[in-house]
């Protein structure tokens, strides 16, 4: 099976990954798409795509990050691959791609979130010697919210 692991850097190939993001991010608009990737990009993100059969299946959006806690780490916000092109392998393609990478880039390690409930993702993870080692708490502002006093 061939497939071809790039970053997707002009406006077509963004555009392009937009179906496999939207399996994900089911509230992305393909309109709002391109120019919220573009002002990510200001912030280092960037998208690694896997293209098989002509057709982007498999997208992870990244960035470099640096902490106090763990020193510069390649942070993954989003990892998604088309609903029907699941269990070929393409997200681990693509998680390889993105480890070496970072080693490559000098980083101290990568890290991503990842929802409760998305358990054949974390099987994916775990295989790649990823560990569950935090929460990730929000808090989301656009609700209602009365803080207390202290």
């Amino acid at each position: 099976m061939e497939i071809d692991i790039f970053i997707a850097s002009s406006n077509e190939d963004i555009n392009a990954s937009f179906p496999a993001f939207k399996e994900l991010r089911p509230k992305l608009t393909f309109e709002d798409f391109l120019p919220q990737v573009r002002r990510q990009e200001g912030q280092s993100y960037k998208i690694l795509a896997l293209r098989h059969q002509g057709v982007i299946k498999s997208a992870a959006g990244f960035r470099f990050c640096e902490f106090l806690a763990w020193g510069k780490i390649l942070y993954i916000d989003d990892l998604s691959t088309l609903q029907e092109a699941r269990g070929n392998g393409f997200a681990g393609s693509l998680l390889n791609w993105l480890i070496e990478y970072s080693k490559n880039s000098g980083c101290n390690g990568v890290h991503l979130d990842t929802g409760y409930n998305r358990h054949a993702a974390h099987r994916v993870y775990l295989e790649k010697g990823f560990q569950f080692n935090c929460h990730h708490m929000a808090l989301e502002l656009s609700q209602s919210i009365s803080l207390p006093a202290k």
